[in-house]
């Protein structure tokens, strides 16, 4: 049976028909339906959800003629809470209204806010609903096209971890039981006894290709991007990370001729990934996912002829002679070699370290945001530990799934750690509690997560509540064990650069350039490196701001 075409909900009276005549645009994948009151669009939302119609965008007029269109849209999104929130002004009622949109916008109650269209063609409205419709396609919805079938009995833990991995690349995939028609299809191409008791699972296929079963992240990698042998080439650089750093620094360095490869030990687009919406990023006032944004990056440094390599970690650093073979990564699959290595390994999450909770990682614990777990917790009570922004982000993106989201800090605010912009959403989010002064102890259920301890440091009291998901964004630590001696780190590991290193290190009394470390040819960037700042947009310019250095450093092998 056909899945009935998802809806865009038109709320608008005096600007009606301009507005309607725009979404006609849609009209040919999107069933476009219209109200011109909040007491109107209310059944109207109910049958929709009821019929089993998905609410991609609720589009609403700031002004109606028995409320206004902030009103009305709260009204709304507490029946549809994953759909997009826009909210139109008039001309005529702009001065009136603007300051409430922006506000609301700030507090996280509107994904935008405009002026309506007057006429025909505004491809900048247009450009706009389209970014919010892909992201909502994406978190929200389910893909049409299906670029691989993951098949794995519910609650299996490898298959959580090789969906949130193909979730933060951006791969458009189906995720099936056994018994279902697809999933059978693939078991099928295995053999007669395919799907018997001894089945191992997840099964895995890309395309036409062969099935695989039980995967590793290093196969399924190498299939999404077919990687052509590196051989016994020596790159100009390589970039072991591929955050925000290491994919600013492939764009800006295969753009100006070096020849590129990118090695990341997991999925391509690091931490920032998983953020479901960055809103300070400069240049998108609406904000963008964390997997959009890595995932055009993917594309551009692609675009130049950077080579990526998914899911390779790199296991040491042999320093070597720039000038003849290079350095050496080793890696699982083999070595890489390359006159200059820039290091943007970022960082890792920190373990909870509760054995129980561990046991349940990928079964209702997630290290990380995990936004492809969001859409199975509807009705569910969720947790996230941790005062950072990206713990600030998960929350707002579980809170349109989850019936409720505690954060758990154990300071007594998030004041010191947490965004202004992020906080006035909090507070602003009824589904969002904020639990000061206390940590995470203990968990279990059966089979997967279902309730948890919670010590309140400050009452010295433990309670034990309902949990259906957990998050954990514990701060990090940097990932600097596969890095030889010679690069000296700072008392927390992280790489030292620039005036940084100790004198001792300088030469002729000069320090290293700004981004060099104590090893010739040898880069840090990002948030590895020592005195980072530890944001996605600072990351993604120290990428670009090394490949001149990185280029200095060859010219001078060059030369002499």
């Amino acid at each position: 049976m056909k899945k009935p075409d998802p809806a865009i909900v038109l709320v608008a009276d005096t600007s009606s028909e301009p507005l309607r005549q725009a979404l006609q645009r849609y009209a040919g994948e999107y069933r476009v339906e219209s109200a011109d009151s909040l007491a109107s669009s209310l059944p109207l939302v109910q049958r929709l959800l009821a019929g089993g119609v998905p609410i991609a965008m609720l589009i609403v007029e700031s002004t109606l003629p028995d409320a206004s269109g902030l009103i009305t849209m709260d009204c709304l999104q507490a029946l549809s809470p994953t759909s997009k929130r826009v909210v139109f002004t008039t001309v005529g009622d702009y001065l009136a209204t603007i300051g409430q949109l922006r506000t609301a916008m700030s507090e996280g109650r509107l994904d935008l806010a405009g002026v309506a269209p007057r006429g025909p063609r505004d491809e900048e409205l247009h450009a706009a609903l389209t970014d919010l419709l892909s992201d909502w396609g994406w978190s929200s919805g389910r893909p049409v096209v299906e670029a691989l079938r993951v098949v794995a009995p519910a609650n299996n833990p490898d298959a959580a971890r090789i969906h949130d991995f193909l979730d933060r690349l951006g791969m458009p995939h189906g995720m099936w039981s056994p018994e279902s028609p697809p999933g059978r299809e693939v078991l099928d191409e295995l053999g007669e006894d395919a799907g018997g008791p001894d089945q191992a699972y997840p099964v895995v296929r890309m395309h036409d290709a062969p099935p695989m079963v039980r995967p590793t992240m290093a196969e399924i990698g190498a299939a999404i991007y077919n990687p052509e042998t590196l051989g016994d080439r020596v790159f100009d650089v390589a970039i072991v990370g591929g955050g925000p750093a290491g994919l600013g620094a492939a764009v800006y360095g295969a753009s100006e001729g070096l020849e590129t490869v990118v090695i990341d030990a997991d999925a391509i687009g690091g931490q920032a990934g998983s953020s479901s919406m960055i809103r300070n990023y400069l240049g998108f006032p609406n904000g963008i996912s964390g997997m959009r944004l890595t995932q055009r990056a993917r594309f551009q440094a692609l675009r130049f002829g950077a080579k990526l390599q998914a899911a390779r970690p790199v296991q040491e650093l042999r320093l070597g002679d720039p000038a003849g073979n290079g350095h050496v990564l080793q890696t699982p699959a083999g070595e890489i070699r390359a006159r200059s290595v820039i290091i943007a390994t970022g960082v890792k999450y920190r373990r909870l370290g509760v054995p129980a909770l561990e046991d349940l990682v990928g079964l209702g614990v997630h290290y990380g945001a995990a936004t492809s777990a969001a859409r199975d917790l509807a009705g569910l009570d969720v947790h996230v530990v941790g005062g950072g922004n990206s713990a600030g982000q998960a929350a707002m993106h579980l809170s349109r799934y989850a019936r409720s989201v505690t954060i758990v800090i154990r300071r007594p605010d998030l004041t010191a750690t947490m965004s202004d912009y992020l906080i006035r959403e909090i507070v602003a989010n009824a589904r969002i509690t904020v639990r000061g002064e206390s940590e995470v102890i203990d968990g279990g259920g059966n089979g997967r997560l279902e309730w948890l301890m919670i010590r309140d440091n400050a009452a010295d009291a433990v309670s034990k509540v309902a949990a259906g998901g957990l998050f954990l964004l514990l701060g990090a630590n940097p990932h600097c064990g596969w890095l030889p001696p010679e690069i000296l780190l700072d008392e927390h590991g992280f790489v030292l650069t620039g005036r940084d290193v100790p004198k001792g290190y300088w030469r002729d009394g000069v320090p290293p350039a700004s981004l060099a470390t104590t090893a010739a040819g040898v880069f840090a960037v990002g948030d590895v490196r020592a005195g980072s700042m530890k944001r996605v947009a600072a990351a993604s310019g120290e990428g670009s701001s090394v490949v001149p250095l990185v280029h200095g450093f060859l010219a001078g092998i060059d030369r002499g």
